[in-house]
């Protein structure tokens, strides 16, 4: 509703780190925070790089360690790669399930989730965050399949493996996990999450967290 304008403005960076540090304290549990470097190489292309600022702003919050709370994701490589080499903070390699990274025209997702291309992202990424249905694919019907290699691939290079992102409504489940007749209604997203991590993924992207942990087995996730 446009009652609304102007009340709640977007979160700045530096906001969202301080709510994470208060529920850290609050809780007694680290909670982390997870940006996602959008477009770097469009935006330096305007004349608006995003790099030096976002590490400077790293360096000011004392976010730069190997043991800080943030994964810092991304889809293209070479921001990653030069984030690896100025700062110790864990990195993402997000992968979609088509296409490849804007900034390597010469390499697809497809490549990269190759053990070779596997092990070559871990070069500079701590995590491989793949889109959910590159770990359980879906046949033509929308049923799962059963797990791919990619998360024992991962794992054999050193990677973590995080997924994006798991959702409760039918549109964004498999066929054989939904429940009623719209796309909106809510399905089993409990027995998905658990299926990821019986498949041995180490943590989710969710809009639904407390589903998610609900569903997790004996391998449970690790954020």
């Amino acid at each position: 509703s446009a009652a609304y304008d102007g009340r709640e403005p977007i979160l700045t960076f530096d906001e969202v780190v301080a709510i994470a540090r208060e529920a850290s304290a609050r809780t007694g549990r680290t909670i982390a925070v997870a940006p996602e470097l959008k477009h770097p190489t469009y935006f330096a292309g305007i004349g608006l790089p995003m790099e030096d600022a976002f590490v400077a702003e790293l360096r000011r919050l004392d976010l730069t360690g190997a043991d800080a709370p943030i994964i810092i994701q991304c889809f293209e490589v070479g921001p990653l790669e030069r984030l690896s080499r100025r700062i110790d903070a864990p990195l993402a390699q997000l992968i979609a399930s088509e296409g490849g990274p804007v900034d390597r025209p010469d390499l697809t997702y497809a490549q990269m989730i190759t053990p070779e291309g596997l092990k070559a992202m871990a070069a500079y990424a701590d995590w491989a965050a793949p889109d959910m249905t590159l770990v359980l694919p879906r046949d033509a019907d929308g049923r799962t399949t059963g797990p791919s290699a990619l998360v024992a691939d991962a794992h054999a290079a050193g990677l973590k493996v995080v997924i994006w992102t798991l959702r409760a409504e039918n549109a964004f489940l498999p066929a054989e996990r939904r429940r009623g007749e719209g796309f909106a209604d809510h399905g089993d997203m409990a027995g998905y999450a658990a299926a990821f991590s019986e498949a041995g993924v180490d943590a989710v992207f969710t809009d639904f967290p407390a589903l998610a942990r609900s569903g997790r087995s004996a391998n449970p996730w690790s954020n």
